[in-house]
């Protein structure tokens, strides 16, 4: 395996070009900005901006309109935008989905799905969490039953991200039960299923769940009473959907690491300048002191090593390695990244003082954000679970 850090001259192209459509968004137009994530307004220009840069085609084919360029140039999209200090989480979940639908639906599906998404007519959500399932989604209770050529859908569904926003859902449903799936070769991994599910179908209940913090979007829990939805939408076959998950799963968290490793880097700038500038003790900037300059240079250092495993997942993604594999590096690198930009904004608040509790430094959002992403999509015991078991060959202690 070749060893090439160079980033290619069409992903700079991506991220300059990115970077200069977001600049008034950090500029004359920020406090804008801040009124509509204060208010969960979605932001259609900022949105329409990403689809006319290409961040949503990278990941589709270019006969349904994408580049297809791959993960690598969308995570550092992601990370250019954080970067920026604005949080690009409604992208994720599209992005995650296109990823799902390009690799594993029927051509009828991605000619239907895909060139919206492209031109960012199109918004995806993911609903696979349940309040009795968590992060054991094999236990989840949600059923599709096959009914003629209809699946009818029962179930809820928690903490959906962004359904408010979305046209369409990709549902993860079990569609044998899971006793009988156990009895297969595949064991557990057998009998869930993926539909691509609107958001506004009959038989959908929708609940806002109050939130500590506002991060743009709404976090609901969904109910399914005898929703129907067409044989034709599965994503990758019936009872397959573990399998598939992949697909989706290692893009959510690898992109995720990307939103970190923006925030880090953000972090550091917005501290270091201000550790440059402000003097307290004479005339001397508060950054000679190492009691201020060493945590940043420790901080510098973590984000430097993160990123590196963040451009490796996105890298392995793209080169298809095995998903097992690229599930574990995506895995390490969220764990890394979502760590280091928790450390970022908290040494970016120390250094900063009473400035970093305002409104306008955006400090404290960034620091639920960074911690949000610690938690979820995926909590860092389960992280270490993954890796112990198929990095280490350790048991499982579940």
């Amino acid at each position: 395996m070749s060893l090439n850090f160079n980033v290619s001259e069409e992903n700079v192209m991506l991220v300059d070009a990115l970077g200069d459509a977001m600049k008034p968004w950090t500029n004359e137009r920020k406090a804008e900005l801040h009124d509509m994530v204060d208010n969960s307004v979605f932001p259609e220009e900022i949105w329409q901006t990403f689809a006319d840069v290409g961040l949503l085609g990278c990941l589709v084919p270019e006969a349904y309109g994408g580049t297809d360029v791959g993960l690598l140039p969308l995570a550092l999209g992601f990370e250019k935008v954080a970067a920026m200090g604005i949080s690009p989480n409604m992208l994720l979940v599209t992005a995650m989905d296109s990823a799902c639908i390009a690799r594993n639906a029927s051509d009828a599906i991605k000619e239907r799905y895909l060139p919206g998404i492209v031109s960012g007519e199109t918004r995806f959500c993911f609903a696979i969490t349940e309040a009795d399932a968590g992060t054991n989604s094999f236990n989840m209770k949600t059923s599709a039953e096959l009914k003629g050529d209809t699946f009818v859908i029962n179930g809820s569904k928690t903490y959906i991200s962004a359904v408010e926003n979305s046209h369409y859902m990709l549902l993860v449903a079990r569609t044998t039960p899971l006793e009988e799936a156990k009895k297969t070769d595949m064991g557990q991994y057998h009998g869930l299923s993926l539909f691509v599910v609107p958001t506004d179908a009959p038989g959908i209940e929708k609940h806002l769940i109050p939130m500590g913090f506002n991060e743009g979007v709404g976090q609901y829990t969904l109910f399914f009473d005898n929703v129907e939805v067409p044989a034709d939408q599965v994503v990758g076959g019936v009872d397959m959907g573990a399998l598939v998950m992949f697909n989706s799963l290692n893009p959510e968290r690898i992109l995720a690491a990307a939103m970190c490793s923006g925030t880090s880097q953000y972090a550091i700038e917005v501290a270091s300048e201000y550790a440059k500038e402000r003097k307290v003790f004479r005339d001397t900037p508060i950054g000679a002191y190492q009691g201020i300059a060493h945590p940043l240079a420790q901080c510098k250092a973590e984000h430097e090593g993160a990123r590196m495993m963040m451009l490796k997942a996105a890298w392995a993604f793209d080169e298809n390695w095995d998903s097992g594999k690229v599930g574990s590096l995506a895995n390490m690198s969220k764990l890394l990244n979502s760590d280091c930009a928790i450390h970022c904004v908290d040494v970016a608040i120390e250094t900063l003082g009473g400035s970093a509790f305002t409104r306008e430094s955006g400090m404290l959002n960034l620091w639920n954000g960074s911690r949000l992403l610690k938690t979820a999509p995926v909590s860092k015991e389960m992280i270490r679970n993954f890796i112990a078991a198929w990095e280490l060959g350790v048991p499982k202690s579940y």
